[in-house]
């Protein structure tokens, strides 16, 4: 997979809803339960992040849930990003970009949102082939005013701006030009995980899937 082919397969993952929910998820038996109520919300594409043991498990059942798109987030590796592929993930999602883990992602055919804080590491990316990157970590980097600084020179390139995204400043983010979604956690908050809230997570996700591009 090319650069602009795997940068192309991401955009196209992005533009399926204005929120990409970002996941950590403790037990494999929470993960369908938890799809089916994001998917049934509205937001089909799910970033499961490799922070606990149980997130590749995680994503080979998030993978059978009908209408769901499952990528890894967090992935920091060659070892990773073969380990999610092996899992069923269909896109990765890492919070910067070596050359070592984009080599791997191609190698994969595993599209990938890399990510990136400056004007320079979106350059750079934009420069090996990819025009859609994750913009991170969004809110300490400087915020929708940093993106939209960015966005001025470099239009070309689009962003899924993820870390500290919440349903009160998504809209800041959404509103700009280069912005194709956000990831954000507070789709699948911990306690209605724990307590197998899936209507209380639905409705997040639907409240989060109306928002406006």
């Amino acid at each position: 997979m090319t650069p602009q082919s795997a940068s192309q397969a991401a955009r196209d993952i992005a533009a399926l809803a204005p929120i990409i929910p970002v996941l950590v998820v403790e037990k494999a038996e929470q993960a369908a339960p938890l799809a089916e109520a994001l998917v049934a919300g509205g937001l089909p594409a799910l970033e499961v992040t490799l922070r606990t043991p149980a997130a590749l498990d995680v994503i080979r059942e998030m993978a059978k849930v009908p209408g769901g798109i499952v990528g890894a987030g967090t992935l920091l590796t060659p070892e990773d990003v073969r380990a999610a592929k092996e899992a069923g993930a269909t896109f990765g999602v890492s919070p910067g970009a070596t050359d070592i883990l984009l080599d791997a992602c191609e190698a994969e055919d595993l599209p990938l949102l890399p990510g990136a804080a400056t004007a320079s590491e979106a350059m750079r990316l934009f420069e090996r082939g990819y025009d859609m990157l994750k913009f991170f970590p969004a809110s300490a980097a400087g915020g929708a005013p940093l993106l939209k600084g960015i966005g001025a020179p470099i239009p070309q390139v689009s962003f899924c701006p993820t870390g500290g995204i919440s349903m009160k400043n998504a809209h800041e983010y959404l509103s700009l030009p280069n912005v194709i979604c956000a990831g954000g956690s507070w789709v699948a908050p911990a306690d209605a995980v724990n307590a197998g809230d899936w209507a209380r997570i639905e409705e997040l996700a639907r409240e989060a899937a109306a928002l406006k591009r």
